[in-house]
């Protein structure tokens, strides 16, 4: 029995069918998701014959931290080697990566829930891998768990998430939202549902499924392109879910009285930073009701794309602005290491320690 990715109730359950209290299910939730224990042996809440027994009988999967990549700007890089995962009927090994980003009052950790990618967006590095694997709901939970252990001497108050790493997280909805429960619950993991962000492509199913959950992230839109035949060559997601389609699920998405719908749109030099792409953004957002827009410079790599000016920048900050969209521009984090925004694709390169994993 593989315990680390279980919510409470199915602990629980299975400490039941061993024949013991229900209540051993808890001491064990809280172990993982609280206090980050993940040896069954240091366990002490649980009787030195349960302890044995569980050692016999269950098991907790870390991902082994391969290295870690560090950022001249404080962020961490983390390449994660994971084990086999079925796939399509296969078994199938993968790697993916995390990013840890201390700030003054807060540390941000930018998590993956696939390995690799199946939206081919163009300009994103993780798009040249593919498809390797869905990860388990474990797997997404221990790329919080494991950075919060490993930094706990100097975290400050408040941790966000955001689901903006290697792959679609509603393409692997059930894993995603099984990790999230766990995230969001206060006896788990314990984070406020306004502190961790869900990135999309634009699968509308899927914004249509996670606008049912109780509990849920807040919901962010890789939008990228100001027209349909703009983002059908950015994003071929756009073909199958055009931008009246995604933007009719955004506008139905129940928001909170202080939520916003975040549209996130990477600025690429020459092909979606002029200043009629910002009006016809505008024009996009109205009616939308509460959204804000982050703009983000593209970072390099190895793709034919280049960044775009600052004069460029301010220009499309401004006019949203202008038409009273709510805009940020957010210059991304780890540049130096890989770790920036599209630029995830398990590149072994930059300042770097090897690590054999936490225990």
């Amino acid at each position: 029995m593989e315990l680390l990715g279980k919510s409470r109730e199915e602990l629980r359950e299975w400490l039941k069918g061993l024949g013991e209290p229900a209540y051993r299910g808890d001491q064990i939730y809280r172990a993982l998701y609280q206090e980050r224990n993940f040896d069954l042996a240091r366990m002490t809440t649980l009787p030195g014959e349960l302890r044995e027994r569980l050692g016999r009988e269950a098991t907790i999967t870390l991902p082994t931290a391969r290295q870690r990549y560090f950022s001249k700007d404080g962020s961490v890089r983390y390449l994660f080697g994971l084990p086999a995962g079925e796939q399509k009927g296969m078994m199938k090994p993968a790697s993916v990566e995390a990013v840890f980003m201390p700030s003054e009052a807060r540390q941000t950790i930018c998590i993956s829930t696939q390995a690799g990618c199946a939206v081919d967006c163009q300009f994103c590095m993780t798009a040249q891998l593919g498809l390797i694997r869905n990860l388990t709901a474990g797997e997404i939970v221990a790329q919080i768990l494991l950075p919060l252990e490993e930094h706990k001497e100097e975290l400050r108050p408040q941790t966000n998430v955001v689901l903006m790493g290697q792959g679609e997280p509603l393409l692997n909805f059930e894993n995603v939202m099984a990790a999230m429960r766990i995230v969001l619950d206060p006896k788990g993991v314990g984070l406020a549902p306004k502190h961790v962000t869900l990135s999309t492509s634009g699968i509308v199913p899927g914004i249509e499924k996670l606008a049912k959950e109780p509990v849920r992230p807040k919901l962010a839109i890789s939008l990228n392109a100001s027209c349909d035949e703009q983002r059908d060559l950015l994003m071929p997601i756009n073909k199958k879910y055009p931008l009246k389609e995604l933007l009719a699920a955004c506008k139905k998405f129940p928001t909170g009285s202080r939520e916003y719908i975040t549209f996130e749109y990477v600025l690429l030099g020459g092909v979606n930073d002029t200043a009629e792409d910002a009006r016809r953004v505008a024009r996009l957002m109205s009616g939308l009701g509460r959204v804000k827009v982050n703009l983000i410079p593209w970072n390099p790599g190895s793709l034919p794309y280049k960044e775009p000016t600052e004069e460029a920048i301010a220009e499309f900050h401004r006019i949203l602005l202008e038409k009273d969209v709510p805009a940020f521009t957010r210059y991304s984090r780890g540049r130096d290491v890989m770790a920036a925004c599209g630029q995830l694709a398990l590149a072994e390169k930059g300042p770097q320690s090897s690590v054999i994993g936490i225990q």
